[in-house]
């Protein structure tokens, strides 16, 4: 009798420390999970927030090629870099049937009514034509790859070289008129791919 509680008793202090030592392994694991859920969380609000931001900067880049900035540059290359970085909330609701019926207006515009139809609508325009038609490879392969991410990278280093030779260099081109808004917006253009990019290869 004293032989089997004897062995009870020691079976009981196994299975404790075997379950103390599950429960502390579990704890282990809960909060590394929480700590890779928490980086994960921050590298992909910090990707979001960049591409917004990049995508507002493209735009307002557009905008003011057209009305008051009148450069040299190849400006037209913001087309390709809205297409590529715009927000798949946007992207989506541009591609259906909302896309579809301003792409058809402005071809009915451009078509019929030249005269009325404003130089500075003729980005925008191309950008919601090449939005609708562009094939599913080019819109959801490229565009959320890689490669798309990349072509983003060198649009807007060839657009901040651009821009700096134009302004006679670095300081020049923060010290003209609107030089720290476009300046400041041209960066913002180079920090969301390679911010992706680092995402990317880490």
């Amino acid at each position: 009798m004293g032989r089997m509680e004897f062995l009870k008793m020691k079976t009981d202090g196994v299975n404790e420390e075997l379950l103390e030592s599950d429960l502390n392994e579990l704890a282990t694991a809960a909060r590394k999970l929480a700590k890779h859920a928490v980086s994960l969380g921050g590298v992909g609000i910090g990707t979001s927030i960049l591409k917004w931001l990049a995508t507002i900067a493209a735009i307002y880049l557009l905008i003011l090629d057209r009305t008051n900035w009148r450069t040299n540059m190849l400006t037209s290359l913001l087309v390709p870099y809205i297409f590529f970085s715009l927000p798949a909330v946007i992207f989506s609701f541009l591609r259906g049937q909302v896309g579809r019926w301003i792409a058809f207006i402005a071809v009915i515009l451009r078509l019929f009514f030249p005269r009325h139809f404003p130089d500075w609508l003729e980005m925008p325009g191309s950008l919601i034509l090449i939005l609708v038609v562009a094939p599913s490879f080019f819109a959801s392969t490229l565009r959320d790859g890689i490669v798309g991410v990349i072509i983003c990278l060198i649009i807007g280093a060839y657009l901040l070289q651009e821009h700096i030779r134009a302004s006679g260099g670095f300081r020049n081109s923060f010290t003209q008129s609107h030089g720290i808004s476009n300046t400041l917006g041209i960066i913002v253009l180079l920090v969301y791919p390679l911010w992706r990019l680092v995402v990317y290869f880490i």
